[in-house]
């Protein structure tokens, strides 16, 4: 199993060159999460009109998503600048301090992966997020000294998959915290059309629905997917992505109508084949598929979990009456007390 797979939630190279193209630069052009929409353009204008920076921001939720272009978005609405990072990139406490005295008044820094970040460069955070202010120790032995140096009134974005490794003290210090969740095939539909507009794709409005309904509800997979299908349409067919042209292109691309490729499909079946449909324990599942734990919790199990294929118990992994179903096997029954 590798994160680069078609339909792969994470983020592949091949994405970063249309990225910047198709991200939506304000809410009113940013489809879908309608309640994380309407919550955010209220704080946003209710800072705007009292001059204020807005509160710290935490979005979270399965990647590919659009936690990032949120962000980006959030930054356009306020109208300042965004300064991006990584909490994984953010080693020493030096590095935090010069981005954050760099930082103008209202900006925004964002910072991916945000439950990544080091202990030590988390207790820098805490003053800059709730005081505006960086305790710095200068010196050494018994001389040393904490000097607090002020910094201008910021905006923090922090993402990340798990919330829960983030701590208590951390996450108590954002004012505004939001869920990103799977879209619907209508809002995936919007987007495959908005993309296909500015790409500059012909495409029936059922083929575009075709597109959604394998993008796993998830934008990024939607535009990667259009992306394949238009190489099929231009090679094999007349350029038009119609419906038959859509379902032929995706067959070859071995993504079903429900979304799920043969990365998917190795998963349930090991499940199924080898440990009697579970409960099994994600360590032994990640064993049995040579894969990461991380990546299983994180990439693989929330649209299997979302979709109703797998179902996450306290004692393990355990596969639907559905993923019987799509394999067109008899689920077992389960043990009765009577």
């Amino acid at each position: 199993m590798t994160d680069d797979r078609l339909i792969s939630t994470a983020a592949i190279d091949d994405d970063v060159q249309y990225d910047a193209g198709l991200r939506p630069r304000s809410l009113n052009e940013y489809i879908g999460q309608d309640r994380v929409r309407e919550q955010l353009q209220v704080a946003i204008t209710a800072a705007k009109q009292r001059g204020e920076a807005l509160d710290h921001v935490l979005l979270y939720g399965p990647p590919g998503l659009g936690k990032t272009t949120l962000a980006g978005v959030i930054a356009h609405e306020l109208g300042v600048a965004i300064r991006p990072t990584a909490g994984p990139i953010i080693e020493k406490p030096g590095d935090l301090a010069g981005i954050l005295t760099d930082l103008k008044v209202r900006e925004v820094l964002f910072i991916d992966e945000v439950h990544r970040m080091s202990p030590a460069i988390e207790e820098i955070l805490y003053p800059a997020m709730e005081d505006y202010e960086l305790d710095i120790m200068i010196g050494q032995g018994p001389s040393a000294r904490s000097v607090k140096v002020p910094i201008e009134r910021f905006t923090l974005v922090g993402a990340t998959t798990r919330t829960g490794l983030l701590t208590s003290p951390l996450r108590a210090r954002f004012g505004i915290v939001q869920r990103l969740d799977f879209y619907t095939d209508a809002d995936i539909l919007e987007i495959v059309l908005r993309s296909a507009r500015i790409l500059g794709v012909p495409i029936d409005p059922d083929a575009a629905m075709e597109i959604a309904r394998r993008s796993r509800g998830t934008p990024r997979v939607a535009n990667r997917l259009l992306r394949r299908v238009r190489d099929y349409a231009q090679v094999r067919a007349d350029g038009t992505v119609s419906t038959d042209v859509a379902r032929r292109a995706l067959t070859m691309l071995e993504v079903d109508e429900h979304g799920l490729d043969e990365v998917d499909r190795r998963l349930l079946r090991t499940i199924i084949e080898k440990f009697s449909g579970g409960p099994v324990g994600v360590a032994s599942l990640a064993a049995a598929l040579s894969e990461e734990r991380d990546a299983l919790e994180d990439i693989h199990e929330p649209f299997l979990i979302q979709a109703g294929f797998l179902d996450r118990t306290p004692r393990g992994r355990v596969a639907t009456a559905r993923a019987y179903d799509y394999f067109g096997l008899t689920a077992p029954q389960k043990d009765r007390l009577w």
